[in-house]
């Protein structure tokens, strides 16, 4: 028996969903440091235990598990959730990544920690960071009269010279810096004075209490133009620009520990002398030293770092402040001149992951009242009001962060990620409570109790690393998505400051960009479309398979909104020798993600399930029909609806392009030529996919055929229902 069998799609599948809300309460491990799409890990522990486990996979769940010996790979281990689940239940693991940062990432969630040691060197360094800069993160309570509280957050606001009379003026995109939802009024900014109004109502915010204008809530720049207030020309931007526009400081959210008991909402005001002479005074003081952390590197051209050219910046370290490079500069000096090598590595991995808040591209959340960092969405959002966090943090008298984007923050976060390491749980729902679930036995690192387990991370190409033939025991992994999303570029953001702490000799780390030829993403600037994609998955899952030992599974999660994105997967499939013994539907991203919310993406993936195509795994050889297709389907959707996904008509199509994969792959087998051109394969792959009609009307058609009440689709196995389409 194994994943066919065994696998219980609304359980996982239910768990999976729970975990993507609030991630880092069901896996607190991914806090080490920020990667990109991570899969739920839940979904690779129901993987695994159903592949290796002899017993029910809900009780396997909840229990302790140990199957040392085996050997689990991953060739883009990204940010290394299979191995993480691999290692947990004790097997050696062994993973791959063209990416520096990733094999940098998955390197500090597995390997062990002193966390005493960590957490004296980590208080000590925010210790002296206070008493260097602190003073540039207070400010004074105009409301209370208390003359020294923390800043939470300083909101700044491009300014634009008139190309006609050089006047300098806002690009306020709109005036309202905070909504009704979490704080008792709106918060409005008077574009006369500046002074901030809280008002009842947004359609009539009425006149400024300081100077009588009356507020407006839309802003004058919009679509990248904007009309100047002194002589009433049209400008544009961003332009051709040479450098970054300005900022100009324009409010505060602080923090008031002694007044928060009594005071409804929050504390927001206006800039006053007092806050300027400090932005002044740590601008000055960023002049006068002598920097030796701060990267000069050119930002490359890009499909995403275009945009920041677009905008003046062609150095990273343009994107930062003079206060943010003062407080990140100090942060470096410290963490170098930490004596063990390994806590130094956990807390330069701190301050890469603490850059993506300490930058002038974060943006400020007017409903959630919140910083969003660089990397919110899959890109660099260059926008026209930035948030600076406070560099240390603020803590309350509770002994809790206030706000984000700190070191305090960061801290507390990889504390709990490496506390999770040594004593991992699930979380079980009973009705509306979550009960944490203790699973002794398990953990995750490379020595516990004098148990040494075998783990081997590289930066490397996997299809050109050396495997044994019949060594490996299963590959479990999440390949890339083929689209747009340039992790090589997004990562040179904290790779170019990483670098500078790594030790010598560190893997990857000589390059001076995290980008590679051999990454598999589409990419518009590099010239790399479909059939890149195509041939690198194929070559990848080529390698892998000629390293599984006889029936062992190669299985990964996919999802995609275009067919021909599967036309690649189902090429390295067959020319990997490969055949798919099962289609399973999963939930693996979350729903409200800004990337996500609003689009007609899925947030379901497929988990393909390939095997040997020498030894036949499926159900009983029949014809697949249009019939059969829209039935199982219907029934994957019904899964999805027993675990609480209401499937949308985009999760219906990402698997229903899955099961078309599928069925293309078995029938196209016994004829494949691998050395025909890929353009070829990947026409015959589509005809034969496209063969069964209109992919949006089958889709429709199952969607609706799982809604029925005396709908024909029954829960059966896996094993029973991929025999349907074999």
């Amino acid at each position: 028996m194994g994943i066919e069998q065994r696998f219980n799609v609304p359980f996982i599948a239910g768990m999976a969903l729970k975990e993507k809300q609030i991630q880092q309460n069901y896996r607190p491990v991914i806090a080490v440091h920020k990667w990109f799409a991570r899969r739920p890990g839940t979904l690779f522990r129901g993987l695994m235990l159903a592949e290796f486990g002899d017993d029910d996979l809900e009780r396997m769940f909840f229990e302790s598990n140990d199957f040392s010996g085996l050997r689990i790979a991953d060739p883009f281990m990204g940010g290394g959730t299979p191995l993480i689940e691999a290692n947990r239940i004790g097997c050696d693991v062994i993973g791959f990544d063209v990416n520096p940062m990733a094999a940098w990432v998955v390197r500090e969630e597995i390997q062990g920690l002193d966390l005493n040691s960590y957490r004296q060197a980590a208080n000590e360094l925010v210790s002296t960071l206070q008493d260097q800069i602190g003073a540039y993160y207070r400010t004074s309570c105009p409301l209370y009269g208390d003359p020294d509280v923390p800043v939470k957050s300083f909101l700044w606001v491009k300014v634009l010279e008139c190309d006609a009379c050089s006047f300098t003026f806002d690009l306020f995109p709109g005036y309202l810096l905070a909504e009704d939802r979490r704080h008792p009024k709106n918060v409005v900014v008077c574009h006369k004075c500046g002074a901030l109004n809280e008002v009842a109502e947004r359609r009539a915010p009425g006149h400024c209490h300081a100077c009588d204008v009356i507020l407006s809530i839309a802003g004058p720049a919009r679509q990248g133009r904007c009309t100047c207030p002194c002589c009433g020309y049209e400008n544009r931007y961003p332009g051709d620009r040479r450098a970054p526009l300005n900022h100009r400081l324009f409010a505060i959210e602080y923090y008031n520990p002694e007044r928060k008991p009594v005071h409804k909402g929050r504390f927001f005001k206006k800039p006053d002398p007092d806050d300027i002479a400090r932005v002044e005074a740590a601008r000055e003081h960023w002049r006068r030293m002598d920097e030796r952390f701060v990267p000069d590197e050119p930002i490359p051209p890009g499909d995403e770092t275009s945009r920041l050219h677009r905008w003046g910046y062609s150095r990273y370290r343009q994107m930062f402040n003079p206060r943010q490079l003062l407080g990140l500069e100090a942060s470096c000096r410290l963490i170098a001149d930490v004596p063990n090598e390994r806590i130094r590595a956990a807390l330069a991995t701190n301050l890469s992951d603490l850059l993506r808040y300490q930058n002038m591209l974060c943006r400020y959340d007017t409903m959630a009242l919140k910083s969003l960092d660089v990397f919110s969405i899959h890109g660099f959002p260059v926008g026209l009001v930035q948030c600076e966090s406070n560099l240390l943090g603020i803590i309350n008298g509770s002994g809790v962060n206030v706000g984000s984007g700190g070191w305090s923050n960061i801290v507390r976060k990889y504390i709990r990620a490496k506390s999770y390491c040594e004593a991992p749980f699930e979380v079980r729902s009973e009705g509306k409570r979550k009960i944490r679930v203790p699973i002794d036995g398990e953990w995750i690192g490379d020595c516990a109790n004098s148990t040494r387990r075998r783990i081997a991370i590289h930066c490397a190409n996997s299809a050109q690393v050396a495997l044994p033939a019949g060594t490996l025991d299963a590959v479990f992994t999440d390949p890339p998505y083929f689209g747009n999303v340039q992790y090589g570029e997004l990562m040179d953001f904290c790779y170019v400051w990483l670098r500078r702490l790594a030790p010598p000799g560190t893997e990857g780390f000589d390059r001076p960009s995290t980008r590679s030829t051999d990454e598999l993403t589409g990419n518009v600037t590099q010239l790399r479309g479909l059939e890149h994609f195509a041939e690198g998955l194929a070559s990848v899952y080529s390698h892998m398979a000629e390293a599984l030992k006889p029936e062992a599974p190669l299985v990964f999660t996919y999802h995609h909104n275009k067919l021909d994105a599967y036309c690649a997967v189902g090429l390295a499939i067959l020319d990997a020798g490969l055949t798919c013994s099962a289609t399973l539907p999963c939930p693996a991203e979350m729903g409200g993600s800004i990337h996500i919310r609003g689009t007609a993406s899925s947030i379901v993936d497929t988990v393909f399930v390939c095997r040997d195509s020498r030894v036949r795994h499926a159900g009983k050889e029949t014809s697949a029909t249009v019939a059969d297709l829209v039935v199982i389907v219907a029934h994957d959707l019904a899964q999805l609806k027993i675990a609480g996904r209401a499937a949308t008509h985009g999760d219906a199509r990402c698997v229903l392009f899955g099961h078309l994969t599928r069925v293309a792959v078995e029938q196209l087998r016994p004829d494949w030529n691998r050395s025909a051109t890929t353009a070829e394969k990947l026409s015959h792959l589509r005809n034969r996919m496209v063969a069964f009609g209109e992919v949006e009307a089958l889709a429709r058609q199952a969607a609706e055929a799982s809604c029925k009440p005396k709908s024909p689709v029954h829960t059966v196995s896996v094993q029973k229902t991929m025999g349907v389409l074999s």
